[in-house]
């Protein structure tokens, strides 16, 4: 009788731990949704992901933080927001889009498609640049009036070539896929978490925390440590730390 008691127990605490050690019970608003109710008045925005944790051991709390490009009267902010909770099927389903568009909105309407940074609004549209050829490709050029994209979009140490947007927009906008460009030759995709110019630029990014769900560990080498409601310090971005997004 005592052993079956004992067994009950265990049951029963394996059974709460494995209900509560998320959020998947949780109602938690979509983050998406929140920034396009604060940026309603926005005409121009393009949210991209520009960091995720996973925060805890048995009780874990999934967090994103964006990286929010928004332009009002040809006046362009780029702001990085606090951490947001994001439900764990909300997470798992862009543990892959690190550094890759998750929304945007352009003449009055608002997309959730997933696409390379800046495929939305700018790359490809000729009010902001062109295409020129070199060393035998076709690669997205700024105009110096909105050179500042080149460094918001990483397109200095991650080009954006014409063959990639073509190959983008006739197979994969407004399907529903993430578009991760070719392997490179180190065998990584071009875009997204595992490619070559994400692990450089955010090789300071929180970590997720290891678990057996993960296949692979997001960086080698480098720090730690995880963020906990830290923010990047952008000289462009317009909101002040006590005003910014997700407040």
């Amino acid at each position: 009788m005592k052993l079956f008691k004992l067994i009950f127990s265990l049951l029963f605490i394996i059974g709460l731990l494995t209900g509560c050690g998320s959020n998947s019970g949780k109602s938690i608003r979509n983050p998406l949704d929140i920034l396009d109710q604060e940026l309603i008045n926005v005409p121009i925005y393009t949210i991209i992901l520009f960091d995720m944790e996973i925060k805890g051991s048995i009780f874990k709390t999934y967090r994103h933080q964006y990286k929010v490009i928004s332009e009002v009267d040809e006046q362009v902010s780029n702001e990085i927001t606090e951490w947001f909770e994001v439900s764990k099927q909300f997470f798992r389903l862009n543990e892959k889009n690190m550094g890759m568009e998750l929304a945007s909105k352009k003449d009055g309407g608002v997309s959730k498609s997933v696409s390379p940074a800046g495929y939305s609004n700018y790359i490809g549209n000729s009010r902001y640049g062109e295409w020129r050829s070199h060393s035998g490709g076709s690669f997205w050029s700024f105009y110096g009036r909105y050179a500042m994209f080149n460094a918001m979009f990483n397109v200095f140490s991650n080009p954006a070539r014409r063959s990639y947007y073509n190959d983008y927009r006739s197979n994969y906008s407004n399907t529903g896929r993430s578009y991760f460009g070719p392997k490179t030759a180190s065998g990584r995709n071009y875009y997204g978490t595992y490619s070559d110019n994400t692990m450089k630029s955010r090789k300071n990014s929180s970590r997720w925390v290891k678990s057996s769900s993960f296949a692979n560990k997001m960086y080698s080498g480098g720090n730690k440590s995880t963020r906990s409601g830290s923010r990047y310090n952008s000289s462009s971005s317009y909101r002040s730390r006590s005003g910014g997004f997700g407040k």
